[in-house]
């Protein structure tokens, strides 16, 4: 059900006091009016500087007095139709008098064909109004909405797009305001008379910042790119095959949007690495939760959180929505001494991830698969789960030829890369990494260039977590063995398949 239809059932049902939460304050007008003349009301439009507006033998009625805004309804014949519109009127509700009129009104027009509006930026509804006003959300304009008032900018621009650059523009808009839209698209034109198809990149900054103004999720500008992950080849065919789901042509095709993964394995084996270059390769924003900044110090303020960021998540999809380490937040979820508010911010959580169908592509990390409550590995959460194990050798130098292409991309070949990935087993992407770094410090320290004796001299200083953490790891091993996870990559599960085979055959 639209806004418009939903607002007209109110209207009708004669809720009196209906709180409308939004930024949108034009666009939010111009849908009650579109409404109002539907249902054949009048609208009336007050703020705290210039009272009421328009074509009114009151005009400036209530001006800096929002009790009076209240009795103008009053003042109206009781069988006159009519909607009163009050801009900010948050800010007055906690005032008794107010409150009071409010609740006074709301028995009063049950009997009359009156409506009082409230259009506010933010949610603020004191407890003893919470049952006399009922809250209608605003959503942010659809894809239709998007398309329509792009197509009507460039049109009064005289610029024309293809049809695939204005599929990519009109996507990447979703979960902006109908104004940002407009800024965004007249910076674009500002700086080249025209709109380009490289402006598209002007939305994404516009997003992050309104990303910034929430203060609970992180803008990552994701560079990273598929072939940047050595080896998880499994994974990376999962990835490949998705990478159009969330077009329109998938929907018309009648595929959903995809939900999510959950990315369970040993630290340092790039699971964050394959979480930022989902989001480059798919060409969608990179949103970074950190679940500590959900929970704050007021009762019921990190719940409110919970569903802030989930709000802010699903107006900016299509995104991909990046939580590190959800096991360390969520660990113990039902032990902890808090008064319940992990519980339910758990619960908040997990429930939208089973029920969500915005195209947000939720992908969680996890190194301790066995803290996490079972409703976080239940089918239906996500779309699957893999388990990203060491690499194999023929991985490891795979992850060496990544890093030194990136650092030496002209001498790469001067570095035995056999060698160092047979001369580093156990090791993980990071440690790997780590090597490479700590060799390049004893090269610059000797006034020359780095060399594979050098990485395999810094190789030997470092004990892997797969020795250090060694029960941890064993583990994880025998966790992805029992079947619980797909795994990531083709070599593990190679081998996974032939410890069976071996198991199978000691068992006969």
């Amino acid at each position: 059900m639209s806004f418009r239809e939903e607002l007209g059932l109110l209207l009708r049902a004669r809720y009196a006091l209906i709180y409308v939460p939004t930024k949108e304050e034009e666009r939010a007008e111009a849908a009650i009016a579109g409404c109002a003349q539907q249902e054949g009301r009048s609208v009336y439009t007050w703020d705290f500087v210039e009272g009421y507006q328009g074509n009114l033998n009151d005009a400036g009625f209530g001006r800096r007095n929002p009790l009076q805004a209240l009795e103008f309804l009053e003042k109206l014949p009781p069988s006159a139709a009519a909607i009163c519109v009050l801009r900010d009127y948050h800010r007055f509700l906690d005032d008794v008098a107010i409150s009071r009129k409010l609740r006074n009104l709301a028995r009063l027009l049950k009997s009359q064909p009156k409506n009082v509006i409230i259009l506010s930026p933010q949610l603020a509804i004191p407890e003893d109004l919470g049952d006399v006003i009922t809250v209608q959300e605003f959503p942010l304009p659809t894809v239709d909405e998007i398309r329509g008032e792009v197509e009507r900018l460039l049109a009064a621009m005289g610029t024309a797009l293809p049809d695939r650059v204005l599929d990519e523009l009109v996507r990447s808009c979703q979960g902006l305001s109908i104004e940002r839209i407009r800024r965004v698209l007249a910076r674009g034109i500002a700086a080249h008379g025209e709109f380009q198809p490289s402006d598209i990149d002007l939305i994404l900054e516009e997003k992050q910042q309104t990303i910034r103004q929430t203060q609970i999720l992180d803008f990552y500008p994701a560079r990273e790119d598929i072939s940047d992950i050595g080896g998880l080849d499994n994974l990376k065919d999962w990835l490949l095959k998705r990478g159009h789901a969330f077009s329109e042509k998938a929907r018309q095709y009648g595929l959903p949007h995809p939900r999510g993964l959950l990315l369970a394995g040993i630290q340092g084996t790039g699971k964050s690495l394959t979480a930022k270059a989902i989001a480059h390769h798919w060409h969608l924003p990179l949103l970074r939760l950190d679940v500590g900044r959900l929970f704050a110090g007021l009762v019921g303020e990190s719940e409110s959180r919970t569903r802030q960021m989930i709000q802010l998540a699903e107006a900016l999809a299509p995104c991909v929505l990046w939580i590190d380490e959800i096991d360390k937040a969520f660990a113990g979820v039902d032990g902890r001494g808090d008064a319940g508010t992990t519980s339910r911010v758990f619960g908040t959580f997990i429930t939208w991830l089973a029920e969500k169908t915005s195209p947000v592509f939720v992908v969680a990390t996890a190194n301790n698969i066995q803290s996490l409550p079972p409703e976080v590995l239940r089918r239906g959460r996500f779309d699957e789960i893999f388990f990203v194990g060491l690499p194999s050798q023929a991985e490891r130098q795979a992850i060496f030829a990544v890093h030194l292409s990136r650092l030496r991309p002209q001498s790469r070949d001067r570095y035995d890369l056999e060698r160092l990935a047979y001369e580093t087993p156990d090791f993980s992407g990071a440690e790997i990494e780590q090597a490479i770094v700590e060799a390049m410090h004893i090269g610059f320290s000797q006034n020359r260039d780095f060399t594979t004796d050098d990485i395999l001299e810094a190789a030997s200083e470092i004990v892997p977590l797969a020795r250090s953490a060694q029960e941890q790891v064993e583990a994880l091993l025998a966790w992805a063995k029992s079947g619980k996870a797909r795994l990531a990559s083709r070599a593990s599960e190679a081998s996974m398949n032939s410890q069976l085979r071996q198991q199978l055959r000691g068992s006969e």
